[in-house]
């Protein structure tokens, strides 16, 4: 096979050639990308502390929660509206928006840095020119510039969401990997429906009602001792 040419994987029923733009994206989400995700449980850590989160059935109920009525759903929408954005300008001042809806000092700071950490290595590797964002903001425009699909980015990005939050769980409770992974493949449908139900949504359409979520976040910031910074 000549180089360059398109490989293919036996599916079973017929084969299916290998995508460039989803390997690539598959890279940025997965674990290894150097964005920090491991020092963060957007929250977790407090809500197991304090008893919200005890057992796989409640972290379960937790990341839905999350996705379809709190900071999953939010995300997905800065992602969309970052996506189709069409300047740095117009990036930063989404950048802006996005920074004054975050309600807590330490969930802001984990989708600063990690934000930062992943443009910095966007412009590194993909020679773009992204200015730094927040990270579902820099996912958004990292996408664009590489045509990759929002359709594509979206449900990839909250399953990756949840996965970061699923092995902060297997470090702060007693939950098997085993039992991890069956959450995660539960949780699928769901970011494929959070995914779909926030096309065409505006910054007006940005809210959060997984208020014990939000709590958690906030009181993160006194909880002594702590293995996470978020």
């Amino acid at each position: 096979m000549g180089t360059g040419a398109r490989t293919a994987m036996t599916t079973g029923r017929r084969p299916m050639p290998t995508d460039p733009q989803l390997m690539t994206l598959v890279q940025w989400l997965s674990p290894a990308f150097p964005v920090g995700g491991f020092a963060y449980s957007h929250g977790l850590e407090t809500a197991i502390a304090q008893g919200h989160v005890q057992d796989a059935a409640t972290l379960e109920a937790w990341l839905e929660d999350i996705l379809r009525a709190g900071s999953g759903r939010s995300d997905a929408i800065w992602l969309r509206l970052a996506h189709g954005a069409g300047t740095s300008a117009d990036l930063l001042a989404l950048d802006a928006e996005a920074r004054a809806f975050i309600p807590a000092h330490h969930r802001l700071m984990e989708a600063d840095k990690q934000g930062a950490a992943f443009v910095r290595t966007l412009n590194a590797v993909w020679a773009l020119d992204l200015p730094p964002l927040l990270l579902p903001l820099a996912v958004g425009a990292g996408a664009a510039r590489r045509d990759i699909g929002v359709k594509v980015v979206l449900p990839l990005y909250l399953q990756a969401f949840v996965s970061n939050l699923i092995l902060a769980a297997q470090r702060l409770m007693p939950l098997g990997q085993t039992e991890g992974q069956r959450i995660l493949s539960r949780l699928g449908p769901v970011c494929l429906h959070v995914a779909g139900q926030t096309r065409g949504a505006t910054i007006a359409d940005i809210h959060s009602t997984a208020f014990l979520s939000d709590i958690m976040a906030m009181r993160h910031e006194n909880l002594q001792p702590r293995v996470f910074q978020s």
